[in-house]
């Protein structure tokens, strides 16, 4: 299970270039009269991109949380690029916690899959009932020029569509236009199963 612990703020979001983007008007005196509501499509889109591509944009601390541990040696932290590991805890099904000396693990850093790596055979025991918390911060960085080019754009291009067909029902499922899935289609991870097909 993975946990956002902190949102992106308000100002971090890139309203003014949004604005561009839909060719709004400046210099009246109610230029930010849509300024939250411009916000909520960037959200919107953000977390759609960030869904589709296991990529947080903006950074953000998260916590991921696991029951069992698949190779005792290693854990994948689902999500990149990962920054900081800020802590590693066992908690027992009763409830109680026990932090992770830091020296016990390291954090492998890749572009589409971070892992945190045990630097001796294996990361921690977890008790069944009990789980790992891993909390760390993921994120290009806190700044939207931080984000790169492309999916900048793809961001834009996605808010603005779901600006525009905003009143559409027909949408209510949800979809992603071509230019936006092309634009993102690199920072994809390719996961391959028996079948060899993505997922």
């Amino acid at each position: 299970m993975l946990k956002t612990e902190t949102n992106v703020p308000d100002a971090a979001l890139p309203v003014a270039a949004f604005k561009a983007h839909l060719r709004m008007g400046t210099g009246f005196g109610e230029d930010t009269l849509q300024d939250a509501v411009l916000g909520s499509f960037l959200r919107a889109a953000l977390a759609a991109i960030e869904a589709r591509t296991g990529k947080i944009l903006l950074e953000k601390e998260l916590t991921l949380a696991v029951s069992e541990l698949r190779d005792q040696s290693a854990l994948s932290l689902t999500v990149a690029p990962v920054t900081v590991i800020a802590d590693v805890r066992v908690v027992s099904r009763s409830g109680v916690e026990q932090i992770i000396d830091a020296s016990r693990y390291w954090l492998e850093r890749d572009g589409h899959n971070p892992r945190l790596r045990a630097t001796g055979a294996s990361l921690a025991g977890i008790e069944t009932g009990g789980e790992m918390r891993v909390r760390f911060l993921a994120g290009y960085g806190p700044e939207w020029d931080d984000v790169p080019a492309d999916m900048q754009q793809a961001v834009l291009m996605l808010a603005a569509h779901y600006y525009e067909y905003r009143h559409d029902t027909a949408l209510a499922n949800g979809c992603m236009p071509f230019g936006v899935t092309a634009l993102i289609e690199r920072f994809r991870c390719l996961r391959l199963g028996r079948t060899g097909a993505r997922s």
